[in-house]
């Protein structure tokens, strides 16, 4: 009868609202705890703000700050050209992920602070911090703001958390999953450990049309894609206070994930009289594995002042072996073999010395050692007279490209923090680059590189409530070193290899940024605005490399440019109608870019597939007094921009289509989370124009590719839960 009367109330608040719940709800609301902001301008939110919803996991706890994905890195121009951030980010640097535990920086590029956020049990935490100011003290500088998870304090304790979840297809597959942690401290040591199973299953289903420039149809494919993977994932989190200003920290993590996956496609050629189909179908099996050891190392002196040394080593493979076969009635025949090996390894070191100049001034200085190599195979082979063996799938030799890719960089830094006054600051970065990349294989090549990289920060709190930020940096991207060698376009069937490029150089920008955030009172909500300017030099893109006998085409430096545009973000509470668990979220991005196409010789946007222009909205709605009950959803599209990409004989559009995911959630039988989940269909949309006799500035058109395709939408359910 209970199991009965709580489907009742669920579906009565799925479909209206009850209002006797909600009045209920917005009373709890009223008393609970509200965070408190300091004369820094310092967020804090006690362990107590959250006990209402009796979170699972510190993530759980995160969603409920309103303008949380500020905080995140969700507003403003991240990345883009000449930019240096996220996980493919040039060695460790100063900023990298804007989170800390316990007030440190985890050692890490795939096993950073923020992954550790949902497996961090919500029962560990004494208060979380939302810094937006800067400060000589934090061991992350350049973020727009900075969150601080800080743990309670134990001689003994353990606590475990466990996620089982069941994910359905549109196909009628249902894929099992699972994530256990234990987080814990024994005296002077503490430790985090997990492990998780997740499937991802996926079966897109597609169709083509190709017509010819006349208008007429000239084939259709029927495309069917697949995949079965069971990726595995083992990390732990290890820590040790030898003594007061003595800390280390070793952070590990190693995954694994072997699958197969296929494409059948059915072709149909109208261009033919009568029509005539072919069938064609690729296996795919493929191996992607990883390792990654960090750790640091930090000493307090006396006086203060603090010397700290990080590393990371870490190694990553990604190989595939695609088959094409000719399907003839039950027999196959192949034609085509495809193998593609990268294998990524990083090392680094990077140790800095941190001191007061005065009450109101630090310097940091240091030095980071970075090297990173790039192993690369490739090899092609195509129905013909002779047998390449196992090496190229039993078929004729047509590509055999080998190829490593090495950089060996110093940086030699320079961060110093002033606070100007009580409601000023200014953090100054001076930095620069020695770099070495050398490449060696079917193509030799050595090159140095030095880079001046300034940077100024000035942050301005109008108010505990109003903050302003504005920055200026010379930022350098890391380059992506398989352009460098042949490799493979996997979303073009025809285009079986493209060139590499031994001659590129970085990206570089020059990035103005403002930025203003308000904080409502009470907790009430955040808007936070920013505009940007980046100044473009020696873009990557698509040029021609062709010879006298082949058009191709390989990425290059095709020179400067410019992008601009402004982000705002809202995050606001419905305490105006005494729903202040309801949490409206929306936000907008607008870009615009220029660069000169180095094909047509004229002025475009730079080349999209994804990124630019977007806007996203979403709500939470939490109801704690019934079962701790809270649903959502959250819906984002990219619009505005052409998302075109250019190429030698083609041109790509990528029309946008929206993206939602939607939850409810509850806690019941057995203490447990309950959590349901719809996520869409993951559209793919692509117009491909290509040519023939030539580029597209003097080919001519050859046929009009339409393609979509989804993978349908999934549903899951998840159970979580702690001891």
């Amino acid at each position: 009868m209970k199991a009965l009367a709580v489907s009742r109330h669920k579906l009565s608040l799925a479909i209206g609202f009850s209002t006797v719940i909600l009045a209920s709800f917005g009373q709890s609301a009223l008393a609970q705890v509200q965070p408190t902001t300091s004369d820094d301008s310092t967020v804090t939110y006690p362990a107590s703000f959250f006990d209402q919803y009796q979170p699972y996991s510190v993530n759980d706890m995160l969603q409920r700050i309103p303008g949380i994905s500020v905080a995140l890195g969700g507003n403003g121009p991240s990345g883009g050209p000449g930019s240096s951030d996220g996980s493919s980010r040039r060695g460790l640097g100063a900023g990298g992920d804007q989170v800390l535990i316990n007030g440190r920086r985890i050692a890490g590029k795939g096993n950073e602070g923020n992954s550790q956020l949902s497996r961090i049990p919500a029962s560990e935490v004494q208060y979380i911090e939302i810094i937006r100011g800067t400060s000589g003290d934090l061991d992350v500088r350049g973020g727009s703001q900075v969150i601080n998870v800080v743990l309670l304090e134990s001689q003994s304790s353990t606590s475990f958390a466990y996620e089982l979840n069941m994910d359905h297809y549109h196909d009628g597959k249902y894929q099992p999953g699972g994530k256990f942690s234990a987080t814990g401290q024994s005296g002077a040591f503490n430790y985090f450990l997990s492990a998780e199973r997740e499937p991802r299953w996926e079966f897109r289903d597609g169709f083509e049309t190709s017509v010819n420039p006349d208008g007429s149809i000239n084939e259709t494919v029927d495309r069917d894609e697949g995949r079965d993977a069971w990726p595995v994932t083992l990390q732990a989190n290890l820590g040790y206070e030898f003594t007061a200003n003595d800390t280390a920290n070793l952070n590990l993590q190693w995954s694994d994930n072997e699958y197969d996956a296929y494409a059948d496609r059915i072709i149909t050629d109208y261009d033919t009289n009568p029509p005539t189909v072919d069938i064609e179908r690729d296996t795919i099996p493929t191996e992607e594995g990883s390792w990654e050891i960090g750790g640091d190392y930090m000493h307090v002196f006396a006086d203060g002042s603090r010397w700290r040394t990080l590393f990371i080593v870490n190694d990553d493979i990604n190989n595939s072996y695609r088959t094409r076969y000719q399907v003839n009635g039950n027999s196959e025949t192949s034609d085509l073999y495809l193998s593609n090996e990268v294998n990524t390894k990083e090392r680094i070191v990077r140790s800095s010395y941190v001191f007061d100049l005065s009450n109101t001034q630090s310097l940091e200085a240091g030095l980071e050692r970075a090297q990173t190599i790039l192993d690369t195979s490739l090899q092609l082979g195509l129905a013909g007279d002779t047998d390449g063996g196992p090496r190229f799938g039993g078929l004729s030799p047509d590509t055999d490209a080998v190829g490593t890719v090495e950089e060996m960089r110093y940086e030699y830094f320079a961060i110093h923090n002033w606070q100007l006054n009580d409601r000023m600051s200014l953090e100054t970065t001076l930095l620069f680059e020695d770099s070495e990349i050398s490449q060696s294989g079917n193509i030799s090549n050595s090159r140095d590189f030095t880079f001046f990289r300034p940077k100024v920060d000035y942050r301005f709190d109008i108010t505990p409530a109003i903050q302003f930020r504005a920055s200026i940096e010379k930022d350098v991207a890391q380059l992506s070193f398989t352009d460098f060698t042949a490799s493979i376009d996997g979303g073009d069937d025809e285009q079986n290899a493209f060139e590499g490029n031994s001659d590129l150089r970085q990206e570089q920008s020059w990035r103005y940024e403002a930025n203003l955030e308000y904080r409502l009172p009470n907790d009430s909500g955040v808007i936070n605005s920013n505009v940007f300017y980046h100044d473009l030099d020696d873009l990557i893109d698509n040029v021609d490399v062709s010879t006298d006998t082949q058009t191709l085409g390989a990425r290059g430096n095709i020179g400067s440019g410019e992008r601009y545009g402004f982000n705002i973000d809202s995050s606001l509470r419905m305490t105006m109608f005494n729903q202040p668990e309801l949490l409206l979220t929306a936000g907008l991005s607008i870009e615009e870019s220029s660069v000169t196409d180095p094909f047509l010789n004229i002025e475009r946007e730079r080349s999209l597939r994804g990124g630019g222009s977007s806007y996203n909205f979403g709500f939470r709605h939490d109801i704690p007094g019934f079962y701790n009950m809270n649903y959502g959803l959250r819906y984002n599209r990219e619009f505005y921009n052409d998302f075109l990409v250019y190429d030698i004989d083609k041109i790509e559009q990528y029309p946008k289509v929206g993206s939602f995911n939607g939850w409810v959630e509850v806690q019941a039988w057995g203490d447990l989370v309950y959590r349901f989940e719809a996520r869409d269909s993951r559209d793919r949309c692509r117009v491909r124009t290509r040519y023939i006799n030539g580029t597209i500035a003097n080919g001519s058109i050859d046929e009009i590719e339409d393609s979509c395709s989804d993978a349908g939408p999934v549903l899951a359910i998840k159970i979580r839960g702690t001891f």
